[in-house]
C-alpha cells in the first residue's frame, strides 16, 4: 500500500489510493510525495534503536548570505513572569539568554469544518519532518467559529485534542492562539472561517455589534470593543464569552499545559491582533500602501467617544471622529488631517486618539486579566500579539497606524503604553514583520519596517517585558531570514525570546526552502549568528537529504520515511 502527498494551496494534499470501503488509518506507508521543484530531492528520515541519526547531505546549494494607565507594579510582574515562566528558553530582558526557539505556524485549515484534524497522514509527517530540522514546536489557530458553532458553552476540541497528542508525540511544543476573530479577508487567508453561527445570528439582529466605519460599513471580522462589557451574546458579555472559551480549553487540555502546551497567545482583535479593522482587504476595500479609516461608528463605540467630550467639557467633540482624515485608500498627504502640518496635531486630534487607542489598551487589558485569571499556575506563558504597521512610519502623522489604534506620531509613543498593559499582566508582546527590510518596500509608501521594529523593541525593554517575533508575509529567502535573525538579537532593545515562521504549507519543503528554514533554525539555536550551512551537515537536522534522477518518478519529488 502506498500513500502519496500532492501539493494544495492551503495544505498537502493527500492523492486518495483506497477503495471506498478502506478506511483511512489503513492506507499509511511510508511514500510522501511533493509538487516537482527542480532538482528533485529525496527526504529520509533515519532511525536506529535509540535515536534518530542525522545526515544532511545537499548538491549544488548555496545559502545567501495613555502612559501610566498601568503603573509600575514591579512586584507583581516579577511573580508573573515566575508563574508563567515559559520552560522552553530563551531570551531574558536583557539579551544574556542567545537562543532563539523556532516555532512553525500550521496552515489555518489544520482543524476542518466538521471540528476533526485535516489529513492527518499529512500533518504526521509534516511533524516529523519539522522536529527532524531541530524547530521547537508549532503554532494553530483554535477557531471560536469551529469549537463554539454549535451553540453557546458547547464546545467541540477533538480535532485539537488530536493534534496535541500528534505533537506530544514527535517531541515538539504548541503554542496555541485563541482566535476569536473570522478567518477570511486579509493578508494570507487562505480559507473562511468566520464567527459561531448563533453570533452572526446576534448580529444579523443587531448589526451595531460589529466595528463601523464612517461611512456604514460593517465589519464582521470580529465583536466591537465598544459593546465589551454588554450582555449582547445571549445573556453573556463579550469578555464573559472569551472567559468562557478558554476555560473550556484549558479544562479540556490541563494534563498539557506547561508541557506540551507551552503558550496561549490571546487574540484581541482582527487577525488576533490588538487593533480596530482600520485595513480589510475584503472586496477591496483596502489597498497598501492606503491610512485606513477609524473604526468607531457603531452605536457603543459613538456613546463612549460622547460622554468622554462630554467629561472634558468638549461636548462638541463627542459627535464624530475627525471630518478631514480621508479614505481607505489615500496618502496622508490627501488629507487635511494627516498631512505633515495637518489638524492631527491639534488639541481635538489629542483627545479623539487618547479616547480612540484607549479603548483599544480597556480592551486588551480586560481580555489578558480574564486570560490571566484562567491560565494561572497552568506554567503556560500568554502572549499578546500587535500588528507591524509599516507603511508611512516615515511620515509625521503615521495615519496608517492611527487608524488602527495606535497613538504613534513622531510627538507622541503608540508602543510604549502597550508594551506596560501587556507587562501588567506578565505577557510576552508578539510583534510581525521581523522579516522586512526598509529598502524592499515601495517608495511611495514612506515604509520603515525596520525602525518600527527598533521602535518595538525600545518599548519591550523599557517596559521590561519580553518580545517575541513572527514575519508577516510568506517568505522562503536568506535575505528575510537574514533580517530576522539580525532582529533576533538584542544590540539595541530586547532580542527574541521565541520566533514564529509563517507557515507551514507545501512550498516549505520545496529543496532550496527546506534548505534555507534548516539553516536558520540552526543559526537561531546559536544566537542569530549567520553561520554557514555546509553542503553536508548533521548538526542541524535529522533529514538526510540527497538529490536523486529522475527516472521513474518524471515530475515528482519523492520524500520517502523509511
Amino acid at each position: 500500500m502506498t500513500l502519496t502527498l500532492r501539493s494544495s494551496t492551503s495544505f498537502i494534499n493527500l492523492k486518495d489510493t483506497k477503495s471506498p470501503k478502506t478506511p483511512d488509518h489503513d492506507q499509511f506507508t511510508g511514500t510522501i510525495c511533493f509538487a516537482q521543484t527542480k532538482p528533485s530531492c529525496r527526504i529520509r528520515v533515519i532511525k536506529s534503536s535509540m535515536k534518530l541519526e542525522a545526515q544532511l547531505s545537499l548538491e549544488k546549494t548555496t545559502v545567501n548570505g495613555a502612559e501610566g494607565y498601568w503603573g509600575n507594579d514591579h512586584h507583581d510582574h516579577e511573580k508573573r513572569e515566575k508563574l508563567h515562566a515559559l520552560s522552553s528558553g530563551g531570551h531574558n530582558q536583557d539579551g544574556n539568554d542567545s537562543r532563539v526557539p523556532v516555532f512553525v505556524m500550521l496552515p489555518l485549515d489544520t482543524i476542518t469544518h466538521g471540528g476533526n484534524l485535516n489529513k492527518p497522514r499529512a500533518m504526521n509527517a509534516s511533524l516529523m519532518a519539522l522536529k527532524s530540522a531541530g524547530v521547537e514546536g508549532v503554532m494553530v489557530d483554535a477557531w471560536w467559529g469551529l469549537v463554539e458553532k454549535d451553540g453557546p458553552r458547547r464546545y467541540n476540541w477533538e480535532g485539537y485534542a488530536e493534534l496535541v497528542q500528534m505533537v506530544q508525540k514527535h517531541g515538539l511544543k504548541l503554542q496555541v492562539v485563541m482566535s476569536f476573530h473570522q478567518c477570511g479577508g486579509n493578508v494570507g487567508d487562505s480559507c473562511s472561517i468566520p464567527l459561531p453561527p448563533w453570533v452572526l445570528e446576534e448580529i444579523s439582529k443587531n448589526p451595531e455589534l460589529v466595528y463601523t466605519d464612517r461611512s456604514g460599513r460593517r465589519n464582521p471580522e470580529y465583536i466591537s470593543l465598544g459593546c465589551d462589557s454588554l450582555p449582547v451574546l445571549r445573556g453573556r458579555t463579550p469578555i464573559q464569552v472569551y472567559s468562557d472559551y478558554m476555560r473550556s480549553f484549558r479544562d479540556r487540555f490541563r494534563d498539557f499545559l506547561g508541557d506540551v502546551i507551552m503558550e496561549i497567545q490571546v487574540g484581541m482583535g482582527p487577525c488576533g491582533e490588538l487593533r480596530y479593522p482600520s485595513y480589510p482587504e475584503s472586496n477591496g476595500t483596502w489597498r497598501f500602501p492606503g491610512i485606513g479609516e477609524f473604526q468607531c461608528y457603531d452605536k457603543y463605540m459613538r456613546a463612549s467617544l460622547q460622554a468622554a467630550a462630554e467629561a472634558m467639557g468638549k461636548k462638541d467633540w463627542g459627535t464624530s471622529g475627525p471630518h478631514d482624515c480621508g479614505q481607505y485608500n489615500q496618502f496622508p498627504e490627501d488629507t487635511g488631517f494627516f498631512r505633515r502640518d495637518g489638524t492631527w496635531n491639534s488639541e481635538y486630534a489629542h483627545f479623539f486618539l487618547e479616547w480612540y487607542s484607549g479603548k483599544l489598551l480597556e480592551h486588551g487589558d480586560r481580555i489578558l486579566a480574564s486570560a490571566e485569571g484562567v491560565f494561572r499556575g497552568t506554567g503556560a506563558k500568554l502572549s499578546g500579539k500587535v500588528a507591524g504597521i509599516h507603511w508611512h512610519y516615515r511620515t509625521r502623522s503615521h495615519a496608517a497606524e492611527l487608524t488602527a489604534g495606535y497613538y504613534n506620531t513622531r510627538h507622541h509613543d503608540g508602543y510604549l503604553p502597550i508594551a506596560r498593559m501587556l507587562g501588567k499582566h506578565g505577557v510576552v508582546l508578539n510583534f510581525t514583520c521581523m522579516e522586512m527590510k526598509d529598502g524592499e518596500q515601495p517608495g511611495n509608501a514612506s515604509s520603515s519596517p525596520q525602525g518600527l521594529v527598533r521602535q518595538v523593541k525600545m518599548a519591550t525593554r523599557r517596559a521590561r517585558i519580553e518580545l517575541a517575533g513572527e514575519n508577516a508575509l510568506e517568505r522562503y529567502d536568506a535575505s528575510a531570514y537574514g533580517q530576522v535573525l539580525e532582529t533576533s538579537r538584542s544590540d539595541s532593545g530586547n532580542g527574541l525570546c521565541a520566533f514564529t515562521y509563517l507557515r507551514m504549507n507545501k512550498r516549505l519543503f520545496e529543496q532550496e526552502n527546506w534548505r534555507h528554514l534548516v539553516h536558520f533554525v540552526k543559526s537561531m539555536s546559536e544566537g542569530g549568528r549567520n553561520t554557514k550551512l555546509s553542503d553536508s551537515d548533521s548538526s542541524g537536522t535529522n533529514l538526510y537529504v540527497g538529490f536523486i534522477k529522475e527516472k521513474t518518478l518524471k515530475n515528482t519529488k519523492e520524500v520517502a520515511l523509511v
